[in-house]
């Protein structure tokens, strides 16, 4: 059973990692080709504009998200971002965002395989759970430090890629029976994004409560994100304002159930605003100043965060 589900997990990691990988090299021969043809021509200048352009390309998008941000936050009760916040924060996520979707998720899926030693240590597990078009490797940086402090943990891979999110349950289900297996201690589940999604509907499908320790999200859309709006796949539909989606699962969840949440949210997520839609009444909601999404997921303060409930008592989490 184990076998089969590891292998399962590496073919849903190989699937999206296949198509990053076309991204990636499609891009950098793009670029070569580009600076080859310019640089042949006399026009070193132009070669290395154009080599710019086509690699940092994203930085424009990036930019004009953080835009649209700055307008529809203005009605947020969460912080205003400063300029230079918003800023600081295109900075960190330009340098962080090409090392997740051009270097880890498309070449480094199965660098850090999941870590669940025996006999366990004494720490309780964590179970990732990453979000959209993503895969496990988000979490690389992540496992090599856990793994040398000892702490089990299992990372999952969300399939079907652009499907309901309610077809993440299962998955999720397998990781928490597993740590809980081997540990005999309820896991922390750590979610970014969509992922946060994911845990709570795992959390209603058979109200699952006692078998969390601790749920710590990480820009996750609990209300709904402004951009999904231009999402078109069912998991982006769902992640839309007050979709019916949200609605129902809000409907099955009880009002105590978020007293064992930590939400990290920030006045600079590029992809979730407004800020206050990843924040959960009841949670212990944090904000994280001057940092967009993907780089979120990265800082100090949430690896902290999730250590320490690593070593919680159980009672604490209630």
């Amino acid at each position: 059973m184990r076998s089969e589900s590891a292998a399962r997990t590496a073919s849903i990691a190989a699937m999206l990692a296949r198509l990053q990988q076309f991204t990636t090299l499609t891009l950098v021969a793009a670029a070569a080709a580009w600076a080859i043809y310019f640089v042949r021509s006399g026009r070193a200048t132009w070669a290395w504009a154009g080599v710019l352009i086509i690699l940092l390309g994203y930085a424009v998008f990036l930019s004009f998200e953080l835009a649209l941000l700055a307008l529809v936050q203005r009605r947020d009760p969460a912080p205003r971002a400063t300029p230079r916040q918003l800023l600081s924060a295109l900075w960190g996520e330009v340098l962080t965002a090409p090392q997740v979707f051009f270097w880890r998720q498309p070449f480094r899926s199965r660098a850090e395989p999941d870590f669940v030693p025996k006999p366990p240590g004494p720490a309780r597990g964590i179970v990732f759970v990453h979000g959209f078009f993503c895969n496990r490797a988000l979490w690389n940086p992540w496992m090599a430090r856990l793994r040398a402090a000892q702490v089990p943990f299992v990372a999952v891979n969300l399939e079907p890629i652009f499907g309901s999110i309610d077809n993440y349950v299962g998955i999720i289900e397998q990781a928490v029976q597993r740590l809980q297996a081997a540990t005999g201690q309820p896991p922390v589940l750590v979610a970014h994004s969509m992922g946060g999604l994911a845990v709570r509907a795992w959390l209603a499908e058979a109200a699952n409560d006692h078998r969390v320790h601790r749920v710590v999200t990480i820009g996750t859309p609990h209300h709904g994100a402004w951009l999904a709006r231009f999402g078109h796949t069912a998991n982006g539909r769902q992640m839309r304002i007050n979709s019916p989606w949200l609605r129902d699962l809000s409907r099955r969840e009880p009002a105590l159930r978020f007293a064992k949440f930590t939400c990290f949210y920030g006045h600079c997520d590029n992809i979730v605003f407004p800020a206050s839609s990843a924040r959960l009444p009841g949670a212990s909601n944090l904000h994280v100043a001057g940092i967009a999404h993907v780089h979120m997921a990265y800082q100090q303060v949430v690896f902290d965060e999730v250590l320490a409930w690593t070593t919680t008592p159980a009672r604490a989490a209630c």
